[in-house]
């Protein structure tokens, strides 16, 4: 029943922007000095993640963008 749930759950539409957005918002609230330390590892933990989100985003188009050259560069061949 459980993973009936689990795929009906909708999952948030992610967007790159959006999550640099957020990294650029901890990282300002890091800087206010203004968190205990316990806080700053936490949020820095959270940006981290957010950085491998969008690495892994980056480096899957740009595996797209090497095939599509290569496509484009067969093309042109032929």
């Amino acid at each position: 029943m459980s993973s009936s749930r689990k795929k009906s759950t909708p999952q948030p539409e992610w967007h790159y922007e959006a999550t640099v957005a957020k990294v650029e918002a901890i990282i300002e609230q890091i800087e206010t000095g203004n968190l205990d330390l316990e806080a700053v590892f936490d949020q820095f933990a959270e940006a981290t993640r957010y950085l491998q989100e969008c690495d892994q985003f980056l480096s899957s188009r740009q595996e797209k963008i090497e095939l599509l050259i290569e496509t484009l560069g067969d093309s042109a061949s032929q």
